[in-house]
């Protein structure tokens, strides 16, 4: 009987943290392969992130393609202190907040903080998962992912951000904390109260819907009466 290889977590991350040390090697000395294999494992990261401060796909597109130029373009002065991945992340989110700043004058992240400040109550979550539902047809699954999608894009641009990183992208708190600049107990509170926001107003998009559940009626309905009524003449 054949056993499988368990790789341990630890291990599995330090391989992959040598792969891409060894990708970027090649990228500097201009490996065009590695170059292409580095975006297309950083290319989701980098556009969820880009699209979470600006709220815009094209827009987004943009700063994940200006992210790559100015990254390789400075490649050489990458000291590998922190991984490649969390260091094209940095620059696409600063390019992205700048071209956000470029709107408006600024991006009332103070603001963001006063009110998590002012916010002590803690509700039960409501259960969210960004992962597609296996739907019967791609319909459906474009809907519930327009419905996340206006939802989150709803969300303070900090909360928001703070909220893909960790929810949809999976970073750890201390990784996102690194990656926006912030303390880690900020983050918790920011990801909490993004998914108070979400669960309040997914509950308001779904209350107008629980009528509609388990229906029974038309056809359905008309032959249940059918049957009762055979059954009452037959006894």
């Amino acid at each position: 009987m054949a056993v499988g290889l368990i790789v341990d977590p630890y291990q599995a991350e330090t391989i992959l943290a040598n792969e891409q040390a060894d990708l970027v090697a090649l990228a500097r000395a201009g490996g065009e392969n590695a170059i292409r294999t580095l975006i297309e494992r950083n290319n989701q990261r980098l556009f969820r992130a880009a699209r979470s401060v600006l709220r815009n796909d094209g827009e987004a597109e943009d700063v994940v393609q200006e992210t790559y130029v100015k990254a390789f373009t400075a490649l050489a002065g990458f000291r590998g202190e922190a991984s490649f991945s969390t260091w094209v992340t940095r620059i696409a989110l600063n390019e992205a907040v700048s071209r956000l700043r470029r709107r408006r004058k600024r991006s009332g992240l103070e603001a963001l903080d006063a009110a998590v400040s002012a916010d002590a109550g803690l509700v039960s979550l409501f259960p969210l998962s960004l992962v597609p539902l296996a739907a019967d047809k791609e319909v459906a699954r474009s809907e519930m992912r327009h419905v996340l999608e206006t939802a989150i894009d709803g969300l303070p641009e900090g909360f928001r951000t703070v909220f893909v990183l960790r929810d949809v992208e999976g970073l750890t708190t201390e990784e996102t904390a690194a990656q926006l600049a912030l303390k880690p107990e900020t983050v918790k509170t920011r990801l909490h109260r993004a998914r108070r926001m979400l669960r309040a107003v997914l509950e308001e998009q779904m209350r107008g819907s629980f009528t509609d559940l388990y229906p029974f009626d038309g056809a359905r309905c008309a032959k249940l009466g059918d049957r009762v009524i055979d059954r009452l003449n037959r006894s």
